[in-house]
């Protein structure tokens, strides 16, 4: 008896051979098949009708043939994909959301998706609090700085930074990402208080509030955790980042359409906000002529918070456990079309 086809979609950061290794013993049940797109080396990009996808239509047409199982990460299933693979009954996003799958036409073919939440968020809160730092301190700037031969030791008081230990932090979204990083800054004895109507405070050491303007009033700092959502775009424009106190320093290294950023320029410019920090941007990758890039109290990466290779091995064993479940006929965790 032949065994059932299993494709692997890995890239440069999710590698195929990790995906295999998180199947264990479960991989002899399975003819497995590869094939790689070239994300991150090329970023991803919208294809077709899904957003942040890597890889190409045709590709996936071809290598998807005969396979009724695959795990991928940023490979785009697209409506023409899915009529293209009539096998396909299960697809695995190694992804805390499935935005690069056309959900409703994989419903339509009796698809199910199923995706790995969580799997990058002790990575991107690590980063983030990294970024906090960097900006409260001016570390960025300073060491370039440094570079060219300037040596700015010469701090005052209108110009020293704050300590977290005795600031107050904001977060905007309290998902997996959000606790983590509320529980860092507990470590560092700041204060911290939570909006988000959605989530529920157990016995975490934060404050949740009801309204946003209530955190914006009284926040040193306010970091973005929340998921782009119709009502979350543009959370943080130019009202809301008024209302932040002379000094305040903003942080995103959630999803770029949650803030405005030429309202976080002009508060940047005018000094209204001392610093502030962003992995993430309305338009992947920033243009060169981009007014963020010449903003020196502005701290840039280029999308990477979740970028560690303990997330690639999370995702691949959530992925694994998804397709364990499945075949053994137990209800997936993580659905995104459980109907």
């Amino acid at each position: 008896m032949s065994k059932e086809k299993l494709l692997l979609i890995g890239d440069h950061f999710i590698l195929p051979s990790v995906m295999r290794e998180a199947l264990g013993p479960l991989a002899d049940r399975f003819d497995i098949h590869e094939a790689q797109t070239p994300f991150p080396l090329e970023p991803f990009r919208n294809i077709a009708e899904v957003r942040e996808a890597s890889g190409s239509e045709e590709m996936m047409i071809r290598e998807l043939e005969g396979v009724s199982l695959c795990i991928a990460h940023h490979a785009p299933l697209t409506r023409k994909v899915i009529e293209a693979s009539p096998a396909l009954r299960l697809f695995i996003v190694c992804r805390g959301g499935p935005v690069n799958v056309n959900l409703d036409a994989a419903s339509q073919h009796g698809i199910s998706i199923a995706y790995t939440p969580a799997r990058n968020a002790a990575a991107t809160a690590e980063h983030t609090i990294a970024m906090m730092m960097c900006a409260i301190r001016k570390i960025a700037t300073r060491s370039a700085e440094l570079r060219k031969g300037q040596w700015n030791g010469d701090y005052t008081w209108e110009t020293a930074a704050f300590e977290l230990e005795s600031a107050t932090v904001g977060l905007i979204g309290y998902g997996a990402i959000g606790r983590i990083v509320g529980r860092i800054l507990r470590s560092f004895g700041a204060k911290v208080l939570v909006y988000d109507p959605f989530a529920h405070i157990g016995s975490e050491d934060v404050e949740q509030v009801a309204e946003l303007n209530t955190l914006l009033d009284q926040v040193d700092v306010v970091s973005l955790h929340a998921r782009e959502t119709a009502e979350t775009r543009s959370i943080l424009g130019a009202a809301q980042i008024g209302r932040l106190k002379r000094g305040a320093v903003v942080v995103n290294c959630a999803r770029g359409s949650l803030m405005d950023y030429n309202a976080l320029g002009a508060a940047l410019l005018s000094g209204h906000l001392s610093a502030a920090a962003a992995d993430v941007f309305p338009q992947e990758p920033l243009l060169a002529d981009s007014p963020l890039l010449k903003l020196p109290n502005f701290v840039m990466t280029p999308h990477i918070a979740g970028g560690t290779r303990q997330a690639a091995i999370k995702a691949a064993r959530i992925a694994a456990d998804e397709l364990q479940r499945y075949i053994t006929g137990e209800p997936l965790h993580h659905c995104a079309n459980p109907k």
